[in-house]
């Protein structure tokens, strides 16, 4: 356990409203500030930084907790790591024999071995007898410099290449299964999960060997890529290739490349500001990463329908987090690798200063599948153009475009402009439509609560009570006393709140702190969660002795309740018993 002095600390020398300033633009609203979730995508601001308590709550995803809560999420770190990782921030030092949790441990040992694993697929590469992954990036146009720059290498073509020598150097088939490294067989014995392939090393932020990707030598031995499955280490929706080199990039733009092969040719031409994801479509997550390195990013992926859908995603992701985006055409080239090879990379530089923004990409689409020369083709093209571009948030923007258009086809500007303007009405009547809807549900997290806890759900009366009764003691621990006299956490109804009161008696009876980061090391993300709305739900009310004692009598009562099945079974010296107590607590 790390000590509480320690903890006490570590809260006041790292202040969470500066700790998430530096993630998120936060402006101030009364005593707290607001400001978007970093944890998912929206356009009005849900999240909320309460300096008093030195916590935080989204009223639109339910993330809630403490610093060390925010950089667990953000960081995608475990507890022990996430304190580490402020400590170091705020130039405090670990005290010493600090006991790592069992997951911390699991996720350094996946690490070491991701690490070793490398070393091993990079020695196959340069020194092993099978130069087929040599040959390939060879052929690819890579030189030696950036296969050492990326620690590229190579899988043999073998079953247990890499399984025995993991095994070699301590590690056993289960650390391996949970690095994924291997993959279990049906006989109960593992085989290696990369084989005759040339391996991408995905490196996070801090150095770690997090996962890998490989790509196919052969046709006929799988799927072209292969990526890491996720493990303690590695979630590859929170995670992209090269973000080390990019971060840190000359060009403060970010280029957004398809795969792994574009991303380092790109570095090796001297673009560094070149990123990938992880062989999926572009993440939220993801996108809030980028968000924290630029304001602009320039989409380079390929030029086929695949390619156009995942521009369209990204386009509406970054939209969201507001990152402008470029799109790059490529013609004479499939992708972004052939290009540079064909025509270099100063050509390629034009190409990338030259890319056009996100509404001319998507017009310059629309405009392929409309014939212009008719008639015809003018209505519908302008029907769908006044759409798009009532879909633009700048009316600056809007009316440049409607102008263009209007102009180059012909058509009068007024009539075009009020096309625009119908459907910027229709667009913004469905917005506030779905907004009021929205605000007569109830708060998503709540009905999330519900639904996971049947116990909450059956006795709503006494969860309320329970959940003030809690938020009363953590506002004025001076109702401690009176409190422990009348109730119990026994009888809490609901299983979370009982857990979390009875953690918050246990240190007022010892004098401990009850700060919100005083729990962070005994409440998982779920119980920590529910306690940062129980602040952030009564940040702004005060509550007196009447109060907690109606809170009291509630969850008594409830307590009390028995089905009908359950009072025709009772003796009648514990029917009697039980009817006293009701009296009582109706009095009381």
């Amino acid at each position: 356990m790390i000590p509480d002095s320690f903890l006490e600390e570590l809260k006041q020398r790292c202040d969470i409203e500066s700790l998430i300033s530096s993630y998120v633009l936060l402006k101030r609203a009364g005593r707290n500030l607001k400001g978007l979730c970093p944890f998912h995508s929206e356009k009005t601001p849900s999240f909320v930084v309460y300096p008093e308590s030195q916590s935080f709550y989204c009223f639109g995803c339910g993330a809630g907790g403490d610093a060390i809560s925010f950089i667990m999420r953000a960081e995608n770190l475990e507890y022990i790591e996430a304190v580490k990782f402020l400590a170091e921030k705020a130039g405090l030092p670990m005290p010493e024999n600090t006991a790592e949790d069992r997951t911390g441990k699991r996720r350094m040992r996946i690490l070491e071995m991701n690490r070793e694993a490398a070393r091993f697929f990079h020695r196959c590469l340069v020194k092993g007898e099978d130069r087929r992954g040599l040959e390939y990036l060879a052929n690819r146009g890579m030189d030696k410099k950036m296969i050492i720059r990326f620690g590229l290498g190579y899988a043999p073509d073998s079953w247990n290449a890499l399984r025995d020598h993991l095994q070699q150097k301590g590690y056993s088939w289960e650390e391996m299964l949970d690095a994924a490294l291997v993959i279990k067989g049906r006989n109960g014995s593992v085989y290696d999960t990369f084989r005759g392939r040339v391996i991408f090393p995905i490196i996070d932020l801090r150095g770690n060997v997090i996962g890998f990707g490989g790509r196919v030598l052969s046709s006929d031995k799988g799927p072209k890529y292969l990526n890491s499955s996720d493990t303690l280490a590695y979630k590859k929706s929170r995670n992209l290739f090269a973000m080390n080199f990019a971060k840190n990039a000359a060009d403060k733009r970010l280029i957004l490349c398809e795969g792994y092969m574009d991303t380092v040719s790109m570095h090796q031409a001297g673009f560094d500001n070149a990123v990938a994801t992880l062989g999926t479509a572009l993440t939220p997550e993801q996108a809030r990463l980028i968000a924290h390195y630029t304001d602009e990013v320039i989409l380079a992926y390929d030029s086929d329908e695949a390619g156009q859908k995942a521009t369209r995603r990204a386009t509406a992701l970054f939209d969201e987090i507001g990152v402008k985006v470029r799109v790059l055409k490529i013609e004479g080239a499939k992708d972004p690798d052939e290009f540079i090879k064909k025509y270099g990379a100063t050509r390629f530089k034009l190409l990338l200063d030259g890319s056009s923004s996100a509404a001319e990409y998507a017009i310059a689409r629309l405009r392929e599948r409309h014939d212009l020369t008719t008639d015809e083709g003018k209505v519908r093209f302008l029907g769908e153009l006044a759409n798009l571009i009532a879909g633009l948030p700048n009316p600056v923007e809007r009316d440049i475009y409607i102008s263009r258009w209007a102009g180059e086809l012909g058509v009068s500007a007024e009539a075009f402009r009020q096309q625009v303007q119908s459907q910027w009405r229709k667009k913004r009547t469905a917005e506030q439509k779905k907004q009021q809807t929205a605000d007569l549900r109830p708060a998503p997290q709540e009905v999330e609560i519900n639904r996971k806890d049947p116990q909450r759900a059956r006795n709503m009366s006494a969860a309320l009570a329970e959940d003030k009764l809690i938020a009363a003691l953590l506002k004025n621990n001076d109702f401690y006393g009176f409190i422990r006299e009348r109730i119990r956490p026994e009888d809490f109804v609901t299983d979370s709140n009982r857990t979390i009161f009875a953690e918050l008696c246990r240190r007022l009876e010892e004098n401990r702190p009850v700060s919100l980061t005083a729990f962070s090391e005994v409440l998982d993300e779920a119980l920590m969660t529910r306690l940062s709305w129980l602040i952030a739900d009564n940040d702004s009310l005060r509550f007196d002795r009447e109060q907690v004692e109606d809170y009291i009598r509630r969850i008594q009562s409830s307590r009390m309740k028995k089905s009908s099945e359950e009072v025709s079974q009772m003796s009648p010296d514990k029917l009697d018993d039980y009817i006293k107590k009701i009296a009582e607590n109706k009095r009381g």
